[in-house]
């Protein structure tokens, strides 16, 4: 059984101009571990189909599992409670508390556990060194590069050690060193065992995804398998 499975998944968004049609029937299974990415020129229906996935965004029509439960069959309590335990977001504005450290920051989805905060405290710090930031995890986010905010989101995103993570062009901000750099990281979490759904633009990044779905007018177009280059060079 795949880890994520969508079925004939339609989105229609009703204004004052019509309707809009963002998905069309799209059908997708993604497995336990991998490193997908999704392309599609702007406004293709690929951020869409991340919200939809990411239990943030009902069809209107069709269903959508995730370890053979069907998300979006549960009241939106239980909808709630099954993101927090499944699913870690990284979004391209990174969207970090200004007022709050890096560590803070961290430790935000740890907010409604049952851990203690000093054990909290230990599970961010250590994600932070995880991604490379322990020395500045009492730093505020205007004090790091965008490089290291992105890291910051990462390991936010990563604390509850979810087992999926969507990442909506984690790359669209940064010079190409840094994106890389980011990508890099990606890939060692997935080599770790984490599946990565990411959205981009951008073919080069490629290079460090295992396969590609290619996104049109809200229908699928095609997918392809990859490497990926960089995981068989390190």
């Amino acid at each position: 059984m795949s880890l994520i499975e969508i079925n004939d998944v339609h989105k229609v968004y009703k204004g004052g101009e019509g309707e809009v049609h963002a998905l069309r029937g799209v059908s997708l299974k993604v497995e336990e571990g991998e490193f997908l990415a999704m392309m599609g020129p702007s406004g293709s229906g690929k951020s869409t189909l991340l919200s939809v996935m990411g239990a943030l965004n009902p069809p209107t029509s069709g269903s959508m599992l995730i370890d053979g439960i069907d998300v979006y069959a549960l009241d939106s309590e239980r909808r709630a409670d099954f993101r927090h335990e499944y699913i870690g977001f990284v979004f391209q504005q990174f969207q970090l508390v200004p007022y709050l450290t890096a560590l803070e920051n961290v430790m935000l989805p740890l907010a409604i556990s049952r851990y203690p905060d000093k054990e909290q405290r230990e599970m961010a710090k250590n994600v932070l060194e995880k991604v490379g930031l322990g020395e500045k995890c009492l730093r505020l986010p205007n004090q790091l590069s965008g490089g290291e905010q992105n890291r910051v989101a990462i390991a936010r995103a990563i604390v509850n050690q979810p087992p999926i993570v969507f990442a909506d062009e984690p790359t669209g901000s940064l010079d190409t060193q840094t994106g890389q750099d980011i990508l890099t990281l990606f890939q060692a979490l997935n080599r770790e065992g984490l599946t990565i759904i990411m959205v981009t633009h951008n073919k080069e990044n490629l290079d460090w995804v295992q396969r590609a779905v290619f996104i049109r007018d809200g229908s699928l177009e095609k997918s392809e398998s990859y490497g990926p280059r960089m995981a068989q060079e390190g």
